[in-house]
């Protein structure tokens, strides 16, 4: 067969179902190649829905997923959805067409080095310079994606070795790679000994539990300790939104009650967590009485942003096992529980519009019968689901963390959807964030993808007006987005029923509509433009001193 052929036999053999792609001149002859396969192709309408489609496979069910893209301006439109695939440790096999190699170096037509564009962004990087290398060139990709510390891996794909002959065929004895290692004795030693005289102990845990496979092992941890627990954006879940130990995320829209017990703790356990900024405010001021121990399977994080005195690399899951026991710490889970009372969120929002916050939570109420899986945008709607939606496990909660990207929400939700199709997938979004890949709506109109979408319009920028009235001095520059189209107009042209929604009297219809349509569904939600996200951490500070809308709360 020729080398477009083997690609796919190879993509076969790894397992591979879907691919979400556009096709384009030099990667023609892959997309030849799949007429005769059984891989689901999805074609969505832009490479950077493809990319984004491929994560919301991906960060849902923690399997390599693959995306596909021609030369040139094909492969620079997933960028994005690469690099944000790196930033957050997203598992993915990324396919670039490129010109012919001997037009390499040439700046022939639709020519650009995409293996340096990516290098950065990637895991690890391929350029493929001859057939009979594919079939190692795919496992390899396959196995470094998906194993240790997870992220994108490019083959970049010359058109002459897609039509090259090679009698090399998929490979029958794959590599396996070696177990995860373990900690350190005697950090381990040093960790127990902490963890045993602690009197304030706090976790502060983020998506590296889910990713190291040990959310069963960290609820066990989390109950048999005791231990209050604080999540980063991509931990939420974890423990449960409404377990009794949680204390909400943490950070610059965390709840006053994380923010005020990481400040109190004289023990921080960092479990799955890398000290981002978000997270941390002040870095310097953050668990400013605290030692610390930190959990992680990157061994790159110790020591990057905060000296800890246990570092425990490795195997996540096998690290929380060995540090589970029941700790005396009665007084400080108190002290924790009182500031949770006392600062707990309130929805009784007088105004006759629209509340987010309170949508947000009685839809979480209401969505505990089967799977939902939530995936947000970037602005203040992300801030409030993270804030107020409780979620039951981290798979659930999908969005743009290190990267913040905007436009990631729809296409994310198809890739979601394809890959659990008996789950409910509901896309949270903004009036700015939708219109950045809004014409993914044609993707859910070919494939009939049962994807539902709660819009929040406040016709502006949300977060950046926000930032603007906060530190710029009320100078509004750019955020105005009254000229907004008519979007169940716009979603009924690609035949999505819709619905308009401005009164707090229909938060309960919005809630039963996402709950009882079957296929896909747009709401279109006008929301007051002078709603803001509370509390925030104002950029440099501490997370002592969030502002709230009544003013200050110094920890």
């Amino acid at each position: 067969m020729n080398g477009a052929q083997l690609l796919i036999a190879c993509l076969e053999n790894e397992g591979v179902r879907d691919i979400w792609g556009y096709p384009g001149g030099a990667i023609m002859p892959v997309y030849d190649a799949l007429l005769d396969s059984n891989i689901k192709h999805y074609l969505t309408r832009h490479e950077q829905g493809a990319g984004f489609a491929a994560q919301g496979s991906a960060r849902s069910t923690n399997q390599t997923s693959v995306c596909m893209a021609t030369s040139g301006p094909g492969a620079t439109n997933l960028i994005t959805a690469v690099g944000d695939a790196y930033m957050d440790s997203i598992p993915m096999v990324v396919i670039t067409g490129q010109v012919p190699t001997y037009l390499m170096g040439t700046d022939a037509f639709q020519e650009l080095d995409v293996f340096g564009l990516m290098l950065p962004i990637t895991k690890h990087s391929y350029c493929v310079k001859h057939a009979d290398d594919i079939p190692r060139i795919v496992h390899e990709a396959f196995q470094l994606a998906g194993s240790g510390k997870f992220g994108p891996v490019l083959i970049d794909f010359p058109k002459d070795i897609a039509f090259q002959k090679t009698e090399a065929k998929p490979l029958t004895t794959k590599k396996v790679m070696p177990p995860i290692s373990h900690c350190d004795p005697e950090a381990l030693r040093i960790a127990k000994e902490l963890l045993a005289k602690a009197e304030c102990p706090l976790i502060y845990a983020g998506g590296g539990v889910e990713k190291g496979n040990a959310v069963a092992e960290f609820r066990t941890f989390v109950e048999t300790t005791g231990i209050p627990v604080v999540h980063t954006l991509h931990g939420l879940g974890c423990l449960p939104g409404n377990h009794p130990q949680f204390l909400g995320m943490v950070g610059m829209h965390g709840s006053e009650a994380a923010n005020k017990a990481v400040q109190g703790c004289d023990l921080l356990l960092a479990i799955g967590s890398r000290f981002d900024d978000r997270a941390t405010g002040k870095l310097t001021e953050f668990a400013p009485r605290a030692k610390a121990i930190h959990v992680n399977l990157d061994p790159a994080e110790f020591g990057k942003l905060r000296v800890v005195q246990s570092a425990l690399g490795g195997d996540v899951a096998q690290n929380i096992v060995e540090l589970t026991m029941p700790l005396s710490i009665k007084p400080w889970v108190e002290q924790t529980q009182e500031w949770k009372r006392t600062y707990a969120c309130r929805y009784d929002a007088p105004f006759e519009s629209v509340f987010a916050p309170r949508l947000l939570h009685d839809l979480s109420q209401a969505m505990n019968d089967r799977e939902t899986f939530i995936c947000c945008d970037v602005g203040q709607h992300q801030m409030w689901v993270a804030q107020h939606y409780k979620f039951t496990h981290p798979k659930h909660h999908l969005t743009s963390g290190g990267a913040g990207t905007m436009g990631f929400g729809l296409p994310a939700a198809l890739g979601v959807q394809q890959a659990n199709p008996t789950a409910r997938t509901i896309v949270v979004t903004g009036d700015g964030s939708i219109m950045m890949n809004i014409q993914e709506l044609a993707t859910i109109k070919r494939y009939n993808i049962p994807v539902k979408i709660l819009l929040f319009d406040n016709q502006a920028l949300g977060m950046v007006r926000q930032w603007q009235q906060l530190f710029f001095n009320n100078r509004e520059s750019e955020i105005d987005l009254s000229d907004n189209p008519d979007f169940c107009r716009l979603a009924e042209s690609f035949g999505i029923p819709s619905m308009r929604v401005v009164h707090r009297d229909q938060e309960a219809d919005v809630i039963q509509a996402l709950k009882n349509t079957d296929g896909p569904l747009f709401i279109h939600t006008i929301i007051d433009r002078a709603a803001n996200v509370w509390p925030l951490v104002p950029p440099g500070a501490s997370n002592s001193e969030m502002l709230t809308e009544e003013g200050v709360s110094v920890g």
